[in-house]
């Protein structure tokens, strides 16, 4: 018997449609719960530190609700040379942020959190990718701009699909970039008896 089979249903405080394919294409059972706390951003405090910390809040808020199962929070920022990136405003904020990244490294930090719903213990992680971007004029950036939507992403851009044409080169975890690094999912996971292998 697998260790998911011997625990409670794990519930995804996410509506993030990456994070939801990402746990649909391990072929685990899982349950979506939208957190109703949002992220926050300090600049007294280490960007790790601060995604563990709103992961953490996101399956807290999620796991006090609930009488059983294992809550998994995640949150995801992108930096460049000091500058914090999170969801962009509006198109102009988004269009901002690509022409930060063109032709640079930045880091992208991923949080997560699992928190066990009926005593609220929990266990957090964070994994830093580092991702380089090709040099991006007006042009390439309005028209990346028009063929996906920045809103809902950390940074304005998703390293899948068409995203891969404007990063040149990963180094770390390719799912952190997409929003939920599974090697951290799976060692947080097991400090509740889950493998998800």
């Amino acid at each position: 018997m697998s260790g998911y089979e011997q625990v409670s249903t794990l519930i995804l405080a996410s509506t993030s449609p990456r994070r939801i394919d990402l746990l649909r294409s391990l072929g685990i059972a899982f349950e979506l719960a939208e957190s109703e706390v949002g992220e926050e951003w300090r600049d007294d405090i280490p960007i790790a530190e601060l995604v563990e910390r709103n992961a953490l809040a996101k399956a807290s808020s999620v796991a006090r609700k609930l009488e059983r199962g294992l809550v998994i929070g995640a949150d995801t920022v992108v930096s460049c040379e000091g500058a914090v990136f999170g969801k962009p405003s509006d198109i102009e904020d988004a269009r901002r942020m690509l022409r930060a990244l063109a032709g640079r490294t930045h880091q992208v930090y991923s949080g997560v959190a699992v928190v066990r719903a009926r005593d609220g213990t929990a266990k957090t992680a964070h994994a830093i990718t580092d991702v380089t971007f090709r040099p991006l004029s007006e042009k390439q950036i309005a028209k990346y701009l028009q063929m996906i939507d920045p809103l809902d992403k950390a940074g304005a851009y998703a390293i899948q699909g068409v995203g891969g044409i404007i990063v040149e080169k990963i180094c770390g975890c390719y799912y952190n970039v997409v929003g939920l690094p599974l090697t951290v999912l799976d060692n947080l996971l097991a400090h509740f008896g889950v493998q998800l292998l």
